[in-house]
Formats: structure tokens, sequence, C-alpha cells
């Protein structure tokens, strides 16, 4: 079981043993929930420490693989072909299918492929141009 789903677990269950101590007690509902709240918080300051600090180290250990692989995609898309292929879960995509240096788009409902002057896809053929990039404000 996941040390977060461990911890929640177990804070939750604290919280539901104070509020069922406390039923007996002559208060009103809302604050016997909240000194339940308050009373399940401190005890799982020290109870459950240890779940905790397995539920941080499991966050962290999260966190550095995924800043991780922030900058292998980072390094990937500023044209690094090492990081791009170094990725596990990166597929390796085949090249766009072309005709003497020209991009082909899908086929037409005839069978034969569109093609857009200066060897672009044609417009209406589901694929997005490529875009310029954020700071280039030339374009807009």
């Amino acid at each position: 079981m996941s040390p977060a789903v461990k911890y929640t677990l177990g804070r939750f269950g604290l919280f539901v043993v104070v509020f069922v101590l406390l039923l007996p007690v002559p208060l009103a509902f809302l604050v016997k929930a909240m000194i339940a709240l308050l009373a399940s918080a401190g005890f799982s300051y020290f109870l459950l420490a240890k779940w905790r600090n397995e539920m941080a180290e499991q966050l962290g250990t999260v966190a550095e693989r995924r800043k991780a692989e922030k900058e292998r995609l980072r390094a990937a898309l500023a044209g690094d072909e090492a990081a791009a292929a170094a990725g596990d879960r990166a597929a390796v995509t085949p090249p766009a299918a072309s005709a003497g240096g020209r991009t082909l788009s899908t086929p037409e409902p005839g069978g034969t492929p569109a093609e857009a002057p200066g060897g672009t896809p044609a417009a209406g053929d589901g694929r997005a141009p490529a875009r310029a990039d954020k700071g280039d404000n030339a374009a807009s």
C-alpha cells in the first residue's frame, strides 16, 4: 500500500477514534468534530511520524523523477538527440511520409494524397501547422 494512502487512512482513523471517544461528552456535534480534528492532528504528529516520513520520501522521489524527465524533455525539444533517446517512455516516431522532399498530407477520399503548394499539408487535413515560439511576437 502506498505510504500516502497509509498516512491518510491513519489520520482519518485517529479522527474517528477521538470523535467516538467524545460522543458521551455533552457538547454540540460540530464542537466534538472540531475537538476531534485538533486532537487527531496532534496525535498524528507523534503516532504517525514513521508513515509521514515514508510519504515524504516517496513524494521526494517522485518529484526528482519528474524534474529529471522535465529536463530531458526540454533538452530534447532544444534539439539534443541523445536526451530524446534517453527517455524510457519516449517512443521514436517515424519521419513524415514524403515524396521528393515534399510532405504529403492524409489521403483524399479518392485515395491520392493531397498536397498544398510549398510541400506543406493541405488545409483541413486534421493536422495543425507548426507553431511559432512563444517569444516570437512578429507572427502575432
